[in-house]
């Protein structure tokens, strides 16, 4: 009996050996290596999970349980102990099963060096800098030093090397920085070492969201300044106010004056996601720091988010764990991981779902910037040369074709409620979109999708066949009409492989128009979305490709791109056909339909819409709204 058919494994334990306490457990290969650590509130309902019969099994996690050869686990005395244990191990093991972070380590931060007898502000990517305070990450170099340019006027600290300083204080001449007025430490000889960290503390609870007392501060001493005639004064105070105006204005207030949170947006795939995290204090987006995770087993929503926080937090200091942490859905054990948060930060911590107002709204742009860095993390991994080649490689030999797919064609069926069918073929050369050939079509009559795709895949195929044709053309340069020939372009050139969007029903369908069609030495096969499986023609089981693989990431990025030709295609003519059913209507002209499906957004809100709701528009009487409500209604 094949491995993936059998019950289950060898190593399953007893019934009754494993307890219902909450704890850490770990799968191991045969040579002792951690695979997989996870957690779980009841140890025996959650390791039974991973031992149903292996067929039922999600394919990955499948591979994960027959690549070990035991599993152990540790009981703990709460679930907040198992959260610490779970974050330790994974730490320690960095086990190949769990998800890997990739962080953008490329971004630069501003540092205070706080370790330091006299701290320094410098521009680093290092973030190992003994007692530094790190804020950002910034998106460019320029910008953290634009940033330091202005707070250094209002709190003027060290900018200078530590070298500079050591020869100032040991000679008694100030820096150079401190004598073109660049540095404000103790070697520009103007303050005390005991003065100069009292500015440094300000500068510091200045970065972390202090900026109203110190505006308040500032204009108070200014309006004090200035009554008492002393003029001077008044005007340094009001340069150090605009320049923390200035700075204040590269971090617009997105959130209430007194907030301090971290929010994190995620996006994420089958195979990958991207995280943004928002980091708000003061009500100011004061950094932002991306991570992109390569899964290798299914983990997904809530549970992605709970990894997402025991990362963010795991060795994080108490100054750097906020009062509130929004999430686009609860973990299961958000009770847990709040108390482990409060412990320690050794103050309260929530953590909530972003709903409403200005934090939904700020959600939004974390998950669109989220969303943006998947595609842009795809499109990287595929447009890559060296990654181009591997990808065509490993599908050559994962297929077992005799050649690499140098031109491959994905096929995507998509329809509104089995009507209005399109199809889209989209064209890969090399590894990389030839968006001039990517073709759509329409399917007028089909019994479903498998039927649809067959009629596709003819009509494709078909062109294969016909011969090239001459186009004649007059070269209009020449005296008198010279005729001269050129080959028509073809519909397309013969693929090396079809790949469709679906499973075996998909794949089979598509078989059948290949062999119908005479051309079965064009090599198929089909991508499921849900576990990324690829089927291949006739095969009872699904190729499966490591998650990390670039040909799967290709294949990926094949579909994705098909499913998102069609669905444009499907939109254009639906909103093609609705404006043709609406110029129908008398006294309807294009300007107004324009402005009805503006208004109401989409075709089925305007479907639904009252007679009364219609007329509210501009421009729509009740007479005209009521002839618009009927026409819908009877179409």
């Amino acid at each position: 009996m094949p491995a993936s058919r059998r019950p289950t494994v060898s190593y399953k334990p007893k019934p009754g050996e494993i307890p219902t306490n909450p704890g850490v457990y770990r799968f191991r290969d045969k040579d002792g290596r951690v695979l997989y650590v996870g957690k779980a509130k009841s140890l025996r309902a959650r390791l039974s999970n991973y031992f149903a019969p292996l067929h039922t099994l999600h394919e990955r996690t499948r591979r994960m349980v027959t690549t070990a050869a035991s599993v152990e686990w540790t009981v703990v005395a709460s679930d907040v102990d198992s959260l610490q244990l779970e974050y330790m191990w994974i730490k320690e093991f960095d086990p190949p099963f769990n998800v890997r972070y990739r962080d953008d380590k490329s971004y630069p931060f501003m540092a205070i060096t706080l370790g330091d007898e006299a701290p320094r502000v410098i521009v680093t990517r290092n973030r190992r800098i003994p007692g530094a305070k790190y804020f950002g990450p910034y998106p460019k170099v320029w910008a953290v030093h634009d940033t330091i340019d202005q707070m250094i006027k209002v709190f003027p600290i060290r900018t200078c090397s530590d070298s500079s300083y050591k020869k100032a204080m040991a000679t008694g001449r100030p820096c150079f920085p401190g004598q073109i007025g660049r540095c404000g430490g103790p070697c520009s000889m103007k303050v005390t070492i005991e003065e100069h960290r009292a500015i440094v503390d300000d500068f510091v609870a200045f970065m972390a969201g202090g900026d109203q007392r110190f505006t308040r501060d500032l204009t108070r001493r200014m309006r004090e300044a200035s009554a008492a005639m002393d003029y001077e004064a008044a005007a340094v105070y009001r340069d150090r106010l605009q320049a923390i105006d200035a700075v204040l204005n590269k971090s617009a207030l997105v959130l209430a004056a007194d907030t301090d949170a971290d929010l994190f947006g995620v996006a994420e795939d089958e195979l990958a996601a991207t995280v943004q995290h928002f980091v708000i204090r003061g009500g100011r987006v004061r950094g932002v720091r991306a991570t992109t995770i390569e899964k290798e087993i299914d983990i997904a929503g809530a549970d992605l988010v709970d990894q997402v926080i025991q990362r963010a937090y795991g060795d994080a200091p108490a100054s750097d764990i906020p009062k509130q942490v929004l999430v686009p859905s609860l973990p299961d054990d958000a009770a847990e991981l709040e108390q482990w948060l409060r412990d320690k930060r050794g103050k309260n911590v929530t953590i909530q779902v972003a709903q409403r107002g200005r934090k939904a709204e700020l959600m939004k742009t974390a998950h669109l910037n989220a969303q943006q860095a998947l595609m842009l993390h795809k499109t990287r991994r595929t447009s890559d040369y060296v990654a181009r080649t591997q990808a065509l490689t490993d599908l050559q030999e994962a297929l077992d074709l005799a050649e690499a797919p140098l031109r491959i064609e994905c096929f995507d069926v998509s329809h509104l409620g089995g009507t209005n069918v399109v199809a889209s073929m989209v064209v890969f050369e090399d590894g990389l979109a030839r968006k001039d050939q990517y073709r759509s079509f329409g399917v007028a009559e089909t019994t479903d999708d498998t039927d649809s795709l067959y009629q596709v895949l003819r009509r494709r195929l078909a062109y294969l066949d016909r011969p090239e044709e001459d186009d004649v053309i007059p070269d209009a340069a020449a005296d008198g009409s010279v005729v001269t020939t050129r080959k028509k372009p073809r519909f397309a050139y013969r693929p090396q492989l079809l790949v469709v969007d679906g499973g075996k029903p998909q794949v089979e369908a598509a078989a059948r128009a290949l062999r119908d069609a005479g051309h079965e030495e064009i090599a198929l096969c089909g991508i499921a979305k849900r576990l990324e499986e690829v089927w291949m023609p006739g095969e009872e089981y699904p190729v499966i490709l490591p998650r990390t693989s670039e040909a799967l990431y290709l294949l990926q990025r094949l579909r994705d791109e098909a499913h998102r030709f069609a669905i444009t295609h499907q939109r254009r003519r639906r909103r093609r056909d609705i404006q043709s059913v609406l110029a129908e209507v008398p006294g309807l002209g294009e300007a107004r339909i324009r402005a009805l499906l503006r208004h109401f957004g989409s075709v089925a809100a305007l479907k639904g819409a009252t007679t009364d709701e219609i007329a509210e528009l501009p421009g729509v009487g009740p007479k005209l709204a009521s002839a618009i409500h009927e026409h819908l209604a009877s179409g």
